[in-house]
């Protein structure tokens, strides 16, 4: 679970940006500004960030504030998963990212398994929904709903693209170093456990 100081924050400025979203009274909108100000406050003086990036962060979000949504693929190839390199910080992830507005879920994950590791995916199924804040990943500034889905190789002998060289697959007693901020141990584990028994239902917080 995210620190207090962090689900304080989180509250202040969903209740801030709803509040900016549908407040016409000039006094009202002020008091939101003021409110979502206290959460810079707060996210700047517990995380060490910039007061200033810290508000660009918050001000760019509009409209109501709902949860954001990371769409990862679990693919498969005998008892191994394809995992991939974020240069972000040099570890390893399972594909995928953002969703983006305009595309299905199972869209995204097939996107972003071609995008991140040249192979061609078909989405065959749900695996999981997590709220991120509940499967021990490290903390960040918005909810996020985590959605899991499993991908099947259209061709089991096709090879990642060998110009990006940084898609493999790992068994998963052999993981790399993994990149907590998207995928945790557990995680993964649950999805070899999905592997191993195709009639267990799918998880969701």
């Amino acid at each position: 679970m995210d620190p207090k100081w962090l689900q304080w924050t989180k509250t202040l400025q969903s209740i801030a940006q709803n509040g900016l979203t549908f407040a016409q009274d000039p006094y009202d909108r002020e008091r939101y500004t003021q409110l979502q100000r206290v959460a810079v406050e707060i996210m700047s003086a517990y995380s060490g960030a910039d007061f200033a990036q810290v508000l660009d962060l918050f001000q760019r979000e509009h409209g109501y504030a709902t949860p954001k949504v990371d769409v990862r693929a679990a693919v498969f190839r005998n008892d191994e998963i394809l995992m991939v390199l974020e240069r972000e910080d040099g570890r390893w992830s399972l594909p995928g990212g953002w969703a983006d507005v305009g595309e299905t879920p199972a869209e995204v994950a097939e996107r972003e398994v071609l995008e991140e590791s040249g192979f061609i995916t078909r989405a065959v199924g749900l695996l999981a929904i997590y709220d991120r804040d509940r499967q021990g990943h490290p903390p960040l500034p918005f909810h996020v709903y985590k959605i899991f889905l499993q991908c099947d190789l259209l061709d089991k002998n096709s090879k990642p693209n060998a110009d990006r060289g940084d898609a493999a697959f790992f068994p998963e007693g052999k993981l790399p170093e993994l990149s907590l901020t998207r995928v945790t141990q557990a995680e993964i584990a649950r999805l070899f456990e999905h592997l191993h028994d195709p009639s267990l239902p799918a998880d969701f917080d």
